[in-house]
């Protein structure tokens, strides 16, 4: 379980921008659900922007027109006859706020109003979409979330990622092809938004170790790598030649189930021992020390992993991170895993 209030500080730290003033109300504030929060920070993240101004960007148009502007679409100008009517089909670029970005704002916003939010959310989004009336809805399941952000869309970063989070997590379509409205983030979208929150965190609250989601080498008895994955950590904390290397894991059940017994999830052992003897190996002779970690969110199960195995002369733990509490007792958890390793 996880209360919906520490999703928003989860939230703070995966994207920095909502510890400024604007967005201070929401860390107080009680939230009915998930989309109840999104919502509140879409509302407040598109009211700064519309202050800022909403981003302008070059639109391709096609119509029929009366004067030249931009180029001739000489095909479509005969198939539609246009010359009866003294017009040519142009096609030119318009620069307007009519752009992607803008199109899945308002798409977003719709979308929220079909749902299950509190009717004060819904009437601060109704607010909102008049500063969008010429601005165009698309498909939610042709969005391309692929983005290039620069200096005059960097403050779009965030309101895509809540955007994305709000489309992929609040829908989902059932067997018959129609769509419904799910309750709650789904497993793969709030592991992501773990991940990024525990990295953070150490980034921004622990300057003296060094906090980084590196790869790891394979270390090889000759050059040959052919067809090997990449060895991806979600979270590497290091100090000199100390290493502490955290696959963050966010999981309906923390453990598998076998025969009436409880074990850990093979996999996610067998990939933390490896990324571990590979880091190990790395260092040669060199004096170090490498221990690795598994980071389960805790759930409401009666068993919870709470261990620590020492493996070919590596430490690797395993441990649930509690985060139905205050966040300030989620905070200490994580410091405790510092003061732990290092």
């Amino acid at each position: 379980m996880i209360k919906i209030q520490n999703i928003y500080y989860m939230l703070t730290y995966a994207f920095q921008v909502l510890k400024e003033q604007g967005y201070a109300s929401c860390a107080i504030e009680e939230f009915e659900n998930t989309a109840d929060l999104l919502s509140a920070i879409l509302v407040k993240g598109v009211t700064v922007q519309i202050k800022r101004g909403l981003n302008r960007a070059y639109t391709e148009k096609t119509e029929s027109l009366s004067c030249l502007r931009g180029k001739i679409n000489v095909t479509e100008s005969i198939r539609q006859q246009t010359i009866i009517k003294q017009q040519l089909v142009c096609i030119y670029d318009e620069f307007s706020a009519n752009s992607y970005m803008n199109h899945i704002l308002k798409t977003t916003m719709e979308l929220l109003l079909r749902y299950d939010i509190p009717k004060v959310r819904k009437k601060e989004l109704k607010k909102l979409l008049p500063y969008f009336k010429d601005i165009e809805t698309i498909d939610i399941y042709n969005i391309n979330w692929k983005f290039r952000f620069h200096r005059n869309n960097q403050s779009y970063q965030m309101l895509m990622s809540v955007c994305y989070l709000i489309i992929k997590g609040l829908l989902q379509t059932t067997a018959d092809g129609s769509v419904k409205l799910m309750q709650f983030l789904d497993e793969q979208r709030m592991c992501r938004l773990y991940e990024k929150f525990i990295l953070e965190y150490y980034r921004k609250e622990h300057p003296e170790i060094k906090a980084s989601a590196s790869q790891i080498s394979w270390q090889l008895d000759d050059e040959f790598s052919f067809m090997l994955p990449i060895m991806q950590t979600d979270i590497m904390l290091s100090k000199g030649n100390t290493i502490l290397i955290i696959d963050a894991k966010y999981y309906t059940h923390t453990t598998q189930k076998q025969y009436s017994s409880n074990t850990l999830h093979s996999s996610n052992l067998y990939q933390i021992f490896t990324y571990v003897k590979n880091k190990d190996a790395e260092y040669g002779e060199v004096p170090h020390i490498v221990s690795g970690m598994l980071l389960y969110a805790q759930t409401d199960e009666t068993i919870q992993p709470n261990q620590t195995y020492h493996m070919s002369g590596n430490k690797i733990s395993v441990r649930t991170l509690n985060l139905n509490c205050s966040f300030e007792e989620i905070a200490n958890q994580l410091d405790d895993i510092v003061k732990e390793h290092f």
